[in-house]
C-alpha cells in the first residue's frame, strides 16, 4: 500500500495541478519525516547513503541524494560503456534507417529528439540505449565512457510522463519532452547523452558545465524527479551487448552494458 502511494506520488501524472503540489510539498521541510518510510518501503540501502536521514532538508533533497565514494563499482575496462544511471534498460539496438527507434512499441523520431539536423545525420544507424529510472532509483547521471563535452542544448518545454500511462497515451514523450541534451567527442566518434524530463516538472539540473574532458563515471547531472537518458552513438562505434537488447534488463550505475570499437 504504501510502496503504491509512493509510486502514485513521485511517479507523476498528467494533472499540472497536482504535480505542482507534489513538487511542493516534496521540497518543504515537513516533508521530510517521510523519508524513513521511503527508504524502507522501496528498499533503498541506508549503507549507501553519503549522509544519514537526518541531514537531508526535505524528500526531494533525499530523492536526489549521492553515494558514498565506492557504493559503484565502475568498469576499470578501458574500451567498457558503462550505464550512466541505476534503473532499467527499457530498450537498447540500432536507429532505424528512417532515423526513428521504438520504446514500447512507440516510434521515437530522432529528428524531434536532436532537433539539430547534423547530430540527426551524425547519430543516424547508430546504437542508442533508453534508461528508465523509478522513484526509487539513485537518480544522479555519470559519464558512459571519457569524452570532451563539444556543445549543449536544451528543447522542449511542455513534458508528458515517462511512465506507462504517457507511453500508452502521449505522443513520443521521450523525444518531445523538456530534454537536456550533452554531445561528447572521442577520439573513435561522438555519443549524445539526452536527459529527459518528467511531465510538467523538467527538473533536470547539470552539474558538469563546462567543455573540459569528462572521465568516466564523472557525476554529469541529476534529477529531482524520475525519468528517462538516452544515450546514442555514432555508428560503428560502440557494441551494446546482445544480452541488452529485447528485454527489461536492470542495471547499476557503472556496470558495463557495451564496448567501444570505434
Amino acid at each position: 500500500m504504501k510502496k503504491e502511494f509512493y509510486r502514485l506520488m513521485l511517479g507523476l501524472t498528467n494533472n499540472s495541478f497536482y504535480n505542482s503540489i507534489i513538487k511542493e510539498f516534496t521540497n518543504k521541510r515537513v516533508s521530510k519525516i517521510l523519508i524513513p518510510s521511503f527508504s524502507k518501503t522501496f528498499g533503498i540501502n541506508e549503507e549507501e547513503l553519503a549522509r544519514p536521514y537526518s541531514d537531508y532538508k526535505s524528500l526531494s533533497d533525499f530523492f536526489s541524494r549521492e553515494l558514498k565514494e565506492g557504493a559503484r563499482q565502475l568498469s576499470e575496462m578501458e574500451n567498457d560503456v558503462v550505464s550512466p544511471v541505476d534503473g532499467v534498460i527499457s530498450e537498447a539496438g540500432t536507429v532505424t534507417e528512417d532515423m526513428s527507434f521504438p520504446v514500447k512499441g512507440k516510434k521515437h523520431s530522432l529528428k524531434t529528439m536532436l532537433g539539430l539536423e547534423e547530430a540527426v545525420n551524425r547519430y543516424a544507424g547508430g546504437e542508442y540505449c533508453v534508461f528508465y529510472l523509478s522513484p526509487k532509483d539513485y537518480h544522479r547521471i555519470h559519464a558512459p565512457y571519457y569524452g570532451t563535452v563539444v556543445r549543449r542544448w536544451a528543447l522542449g518545454k511542455y513534458s508528458e510522463p515517462v511512465n506507462a500511462l504517457g507511453f500508452n497515451f502521449g505522443k513520443e514523450p521521450l523525444a518531445t519532452n523538456y530534454r537536456l541534451v550533452t554531445e561528447m567527442k572521442h577520439d573513435g566518434g561522438r555519443m549524445a547523452v539526452v536527459k529527459v524530463g518528467a511531465l510538467n516538472v523538467n527538473s533536470i539540473h547539470p552539474v558538469h558545465v563546462d567543455k573540459a574532458v569528462v572521465e568516466k563515471g564523472r557525476e554529469m547531472a541529476y534529477f529531482s524527479f524520475g525519468s528517462s537518458v538516452v544515450l546514442l552513438f555514432e555508428p560503428g562505434t560502440v557494441a551494446i551487448k546482445e544480452e541488452l537488447k529485447g528485454k527489461v534488463t536492470p542495471v547499476k550505475q557503472g556496470e558495463t552494458i557495451g564496448v567501444w570499437r570505434g
